[in-house]
């Protein structure tokens, strides 16, 4: 199996997306190679040099959710990570948008992670973007992103129950009306509530909030309180200040406000009507089974 890098400079850097392209091999792919971690160094373009971008802050967390996760499912990693990820990396959002960065570390940092992770039972191999793909897929970027918008201002809660299910995850996160933060609330609210349980509700919930937001428009009919900036700006230099975030409890995000409750409980009134009326796949057929009377055979079946 993959392993860790032998090389770990001490800040993060770049690799641009043709370097990343050289050392995404098969045998990686497979989980069978390691990443030549010297030769990689060699082809980043290096970062300010900044207590926040200390390498070894990102390596230790990884370290300790492959442990904590190690008896478990890999999948239920990511709840545990994402938010501790965004608060050891405090990024800007522009920062976040470069995909040199999120190469650098799914190569250079932690590749046994990103095989760890999303090593297919299926196919026996990662899909490449996993290690360089857009944000709702790459390994890490997905995380940090998710955490950046289903965060409530400081509370970080949301993210570990957004997190907990994988459909809401990987459909959602490529969606813009997820950057309006009374939706992200009102989606999340759906998942506590258990009016969304699996990964087929959480596909159709995205797919009829995303058509609806069309004619609905959000924004308009459920206000969100303007970002505040100073409050992010002061989160950052935290981490420009060396702030050290501890793993095991949850942390805290920037100071901002959050939602506005009557905007949260208004959408999710609404998504859980457009829910109601939504074709969920095998949902009837498994409705159905659930109320035909017992057979014999059903009987001789149970535990």
């Amino acid at each position: 199996m993959t392993d860790k890098p032998d090389h770990l400079p001490e800040y993060l850097a770049r690799l641009a997306d043709e370097e990343a392209a050289r050392f995404i091999t098969d045998g990686l792919l497979a989980g069978k190679d390691n990443v030549p971690s010297i030769a990689l160094n060699q082809a980043t373009e290096p970062l300010p040099e900044s207590p926040r971008r200390r390498l070894r802050a990102v390596r230790d967390l990884v370290d300790d959710a492959m442990y904590i996760h190690r008896d478990e499912r890999p999948t239920q990693a990511d709840a545990w990570l994402a938010p501790r990820l965004h608060a050891i990396l405090r990024l800007t959002r522009a920062e976040a948008a470069d995909p040199t960065l999120w190469n650098y570390l799914s190569l250079g940092v932690a590749p046994d992670f990103v095989v760890w992770r999303h090593l297919s039972e299926t196919t026996k191999a990662v899909n490449a973007q996993y290690f360089k793909g857009p944000h709702h897929k790459q390994a890490f970027a997905r995380l940090w992103w998710s955490a950046e918008l289903f965060r409530n201002g400081p509370a970080y809660e949301p993210v570990v129950v957004a997190c907990g299910n994988q459909d809401m995850l990987n459909t959602v996160l490529r969606l813009d009306i997820i950057d309006h933060r009374p939706t992200a609330q009102a989606l999340v609210r759906l998942l506590e509530r258990g009016v969304i349980r699996t990964g087929r509700d959480a596909n159709a919930l995205a797919k009829v909030v995303n058509t609806a937001a069309a004619t609905l428009m959000y924004d308009v009919i459920a206000e969100d309180v303007p970002r505040d900036s100073n409050a992010v700006r002061m989160w950052i230099e935290e981490g420009e200040d060396g702030f050290t975030v501890h793993h095991r409890p949850l942390p805290d995000g920037p100071a901002e406000e959050r939602a506005p409750e009557g905007s949260v409980e208004l959408l999710t009134n609404k998504f859980a009507e457009l829910f109601a009326d939504a074709q969920v796949r095998g949902k009837k057929a498994d409705q159905e089974g659930a109320d035909r009377p017992l057979t014999t055979n059903d009987e001789a079946a149970r535990p």
